[in-house]
């Protein structure tokens, strides 16, 4: 038996907190490896393409950007997924957090999912509040509209706007609970999200990363490998 499967077999309140590593796999690209968004050229830089105050000042580019880099609808599930929803389905995991917007947890049937930046799966209009579903923006030309004539906007949370209170507050008590925090394909360098991580008080750190962290040192156990091998093998799936 492996550490990691040796952890997770005799702890009873397990808690995984993710990130776009987590979704790599499934064909998204993240945002600050060699391929990451970051480094790609745009007219704008991308960070800034995804701000509050661009989509605000730009609105049509904000959205072209968007459908061309951030909605990634066909996506599937990998192997992490998979494992982290058997892990739940097992009763060890108690929480998913996650700070990507894909919505590949819950399709991979993972129930309690908190999601810290929101999922390109739900929109609203910024007028009058209507929900919409994601093909009202996906398939729109140009800037999608409300009935009402207002923009339709992604629920997902831009660059200047605050995570919301609930959803830190449901990510930093099951933090607070765990007996076993994994940590995956996150540089945890995106804040506030990656201070949550203060609220752990358990005994078992793990780090599923390929790239080294400002937490290792602090970590049980450190693997650098693809997280969906890991977490499949650790399970047997």
């Amino acid at each position: 038996m492996t550490g990691l499967q040796n952890y997770i077999s005799t702890s009873s309140h397990i808690v995984f907190f993710g990130g776009a590593g987590v979704s790599t796999e499934s064909g998204i690209p993240d945002f600050r490896s060699v391929d990451g968004l970051y480094n790609q050229q745009w007219k704008y830089p991308p960070e800034e393409m995804i701000s509050r105050s661009f989509f605000e000042s730009h609105t049509k580019d904000f959205f072209e950007f968007y459908r061309k880099k951030l909605l990634h609808l066909g996506a599937q599930p990998n192997k992490a997924h998979k494992a982290l929803a058997a892990l739940e389905k097992a009763g060890k995991l108690k929480a998913v957090i996650t700070q990507n917007i894909d919505g590949l947890h819950q399709k991979a049937g993972s129930e309690n999912v908190i999601e810290l930046h929101g999922s390109v799966w739900r929109n609203y209009c910024v007028s009058c509040g209507t929900q919409y579903e994601v093909d009202a923006v996906a398939s729109a030309a140009g800037v999608p509209l409300c009935n009402c004539g207002g923009v339709i906007r992604p629920d997902i949370v831009l660059f200047e706007e605050a995570l919301a209170d609930d959803m830190m507050l449901a990510a930093a008590n099951h933090i607070a609970k765990a007996d076993m925090l994994i940590i995956g394909g996150t540089s945890l360098g995106v804040y506030p999200a990656a201070g949550l991580l203060r609220y752990f008080s358990g005994t078992r750190l793990v780090l599923i990363n390929k790239t080294a962290t400002h937490m290792d040192q602090a970590a049980d156990l450190i693997i650098s490998d693809n997280i969906g091998e890991v977490l499949a093998t650790a399970l047997s799936i």
